[in-house]
C-alpha cells in the first residue's frame, strides 16, 4: 500500500489554549519549589527533571548521503557530520539512588549547525531530547501540571519508601505490559524497567517541524555492543550509582552506533499534533534513518566533560533551527520552564550557563 504524501507544515497545524500562560507559570513555581528543596538539601543546583545523568559522551552525527527531498530537510538538507555531546539521565528532580527505577533520557546537543534559529536560541547548536518510551505521560500541560505537583511533594522524601514504591511498581507495570498494557504514568513514578541506558531505543515522543514538514525522531541502537545491552536490566542493590557504573563499563570498550530515524506526519487524525499520548503508527509511516550517532570508546564521566556538560549547559528542545520547530502544546509549555531551570542553576551555582558558538 502506498504511503499518503507528508503533512505540509504551516503554523495552523497548531491549536493554542486558552490557559497555556497560566499554565506555564504554575510549572515554573512547581519547578522552583522542586529546585529550592534540592538545591538546599546538595547545596548545588541541579535540574528541576532529569537531575542526575549517568553518562557524558562525546560523538560525531553523520548526516546520510543521498537523502529523498521529503527527509532532506533542515539539519539533515546535506551531508555532513557535526561533532556531539551526549547526556543520558533519569528524570526525576532530585538525585536518587539507582534502585528507584524511572525512565532513561538522552539528550544530545548537535554542535556547529548553520541556520535561521528559533527565537531567543542561543549559540549554534541543534538539541534533541528523548526518552525511552514512544509516548507522554499527559496529552496536554495542565494534566502533566498534576503529575509534576505530585512529584515536587515526594522529592525530599524517604528514600526507603521511594525504593519500596518503585519494586511494587516495577511489579505492576510488567503485569500491564504482559497483557500488553503500558503505562507511562506508572513508569514515571518509579515502575519502570531498571533498563541498560546504553541498549534503550530514544523516541522524541512530541511532534517537530522538520522542514517543509512534520515529524517525530527515534533514536535506535544498531552497534553490536548497543544491541547486546536492549532488554537488560542493571543490578543496582549495591550502588546507589549502579547505572552510571555499568555505563563507564561499557563505554570503556564499545564502539557505540546508533541510527537517528524520522517519522514524517502523514494523516493528522491519526497522527496528532496536540496529543502525545497518542502513537504515531508505523503502517501509516515507517521511520527512516536519516543520520548515524557514532561514539568511540571513551571515559564516560571524566570530570572535565561532566563539568563543562552536565554543569554548565543546559538541554532544550526549544535550542535549534526554526526548520525543526517544536510543535504542540506540551512542546510550547517546554520552552519557559526550561529557561527558567537554567537561570535558577546559574545563580544558586554562581556558574553561568554556556551554548556552543563555533567549534569547541
Amino acid at each position: 500500500m502506498a504511503l499518503a504524501s507528508p503533512i505540509p507544515y504551516s503554523p495552523s497545524l497548531e491549536t493554542y489554549r486558552p490557559d497555556e500562560d497560566q499554565t506555564i507559570d504554575k510549572i515554573n513555581e512547581t519547578f522552583d519549589e522542586i529546585m529550592e528543596t534540592t538545591a538546599q538539601d546538595y547545596g548545588h543546583a541541579v535540574r528541576s527533571v532529569h537531575a542526575k545523568a549517568h553518562g557524558i559522551i562525546k560523538g560525531t552525527l553523520t548526516v546520510v548521503e543521498g537523502l529523498p527531498g521529503e527527509l532532506a530537510q533542515g539539519l539533515f538538507a546535506n551531508p555532513a557530520t557535526h561533532d556531539v555531546v551526549i547526556r543520558l539521565s533519569t528524570n526525576a528532580g532530585d538525585l536518587l539512588p539507582d534502585s528507584i527505577s524511572l525512565p532513561r533520557g538522552m539528550a544530545i546537543k548537535v554542535l556547529d549547525v548553520e541556520g535561521e534559529r528559533l527565537p531567543d536560541a542561543e549559540g549554534t547548536t541543534q538539541n534533541f531530547v528523548l526518552v525511552n518510551g514512544p509516548v507522554f505521560q499527559t496529552p496536554t500541560a495542565d494534566k502533566f501540571l498534576g503529575n509534576l505537583r505530585l512529584l515536587a511533594k515526594t522529592t525530599d522524601k524517604l528514600e526507603g519508601t521511594k525504593e519500596g514504591l518503585s519494586r511494587v511498581l516495577r511489579s505492576v507495570n510488567t503485569a500491564l505490559e504482559a497483557i500488553g498494557i503500558a503505562s507511562p504514568k506508572v513508569q514515571s513514578l518509579g515502575g519502570a524497567p531498571n533498563s541498560d541506558p546504553l541498549g534503550e531505543t530514544y523516541f522524541s515522543i512530541t511532534p517537530f517541524r522538520y522542514g517543509d514538514y512534520v515529524a517525530k525522531f527515534k533514536l535506535v541502537p544498531v552497534s553490536p555492543g548497543l544491541t547486546a545491552r536492549t532488554g537488560t536490566t542493571i543490578d543496582a542493590s549495591h550502588s546507589r550509582d549502579a547505572i552510571r557504573e555499568a555505563v563507564r563499563a561499557g563505554m570503556r570498550t564499545l564502539e557505540a552506533q546508533w541510527e537517528l530515524r524520522v517519522q514524517l506526519c502523514r494523516d493528522l487524525e491519526k497522527q496528532p499534533i496536540e496529543d502525545p499520548t497518542v502513537e504515531w503508527q508505523e503502517s501509516e509511516s515507517p521511520f527512516e534513518t536519516v543520520a548515524v550517532l557514532r561514539a568511540d570508546p571513551q571515559d564516560s564521566w571524566d570530570e572535565t566533560l561532566v563539568s563543562a556538560v552536565d554543569e554548565r549547559m543546559r538541554f532544550s528542545v526549544w535550542v535549534g533551527l526554526e526548520a525543526h520547530r517544536p510543535l504542540g502544546n506540551i512542546n510550547r509549555a517546554r520552552k519557559a520552564p526550561y529557561e527558567h531551570s537554567a537561570a535558577f542553576r546559574s545563580r544558586f551555582n554562581g556558574c553561568p550557563i554556556h551554548e556552543p558558538s563555533g567549534r569547541t
